[in-house]
């Protein structure tokens, strides 16, 4: 992402204004508790940071991406976990990291089938999708723009 301050020491476009990570759990409430997560860490945004409060779009499709993302960890992932969620001024970015390292595949489209849709889904959301295979397991990343007026990339 380049440089968190310009040269006059502001912070640089896109910077990571609000950053907090939360342990996932392996219980059966750990997706919802997630979902909590996300929905309190986008409250802060305003008192915080006098940023914008995301719109009820950017809100639902966060909460949709968090449950999507954190089903297939506890789903397929059976070790230790972590969510990561980061603001800037245009994006939220919900950031899931599980110590399984197989990387997770879309399947191709079936009206037909019932369930694993969840990656189909975050991909059509997101404004971004991305993983990164890691020393220890895998780290995915979903940008979900704040609002329909947010810079594409």
């Amino acid at each position: 992402m380049g440089s968190d301050v310009d040269g006059d020491g502001c912070p640089a476009p896109d910077t990571h204004m609000m950053r907090a990570g939360y342990t996932l759990r392996a219980d059966d409430g750990g997706i919802a508790r997630a979902r909590h997560h996300a929905v309190a860490f986008l409250d802060q945004a305003h008192p915080d940071h006098q940023l914008p409060v995301p719109d009820d779009r950017a809100r639902g499709l966060t909460e949709l991406v968090v449950s999507e993302l954190v089903t297939n960890v506890r789903k397929y992932a059976p070790g230790p976990a972590w969510m990561e969620l980061r603001l800037t001024d245009h994006f939220v970015d919900v950031v899931v990291w599980d110590s399984e390292p197989t990387v997770p595949a879309a399947c191709p489209a079936d009206p037909a089938r019932t369930g694993q849709h969840g990656l189909e889904i975050v991909k059509a959301v997101t404004e971004e999708f991305f993983i990164e295979q890691e020393p220890l397991g895998k780290r995915i990343t979903a940008r979900i723009a704040l609002s329909d007026t947010a810079p594409r990339r």
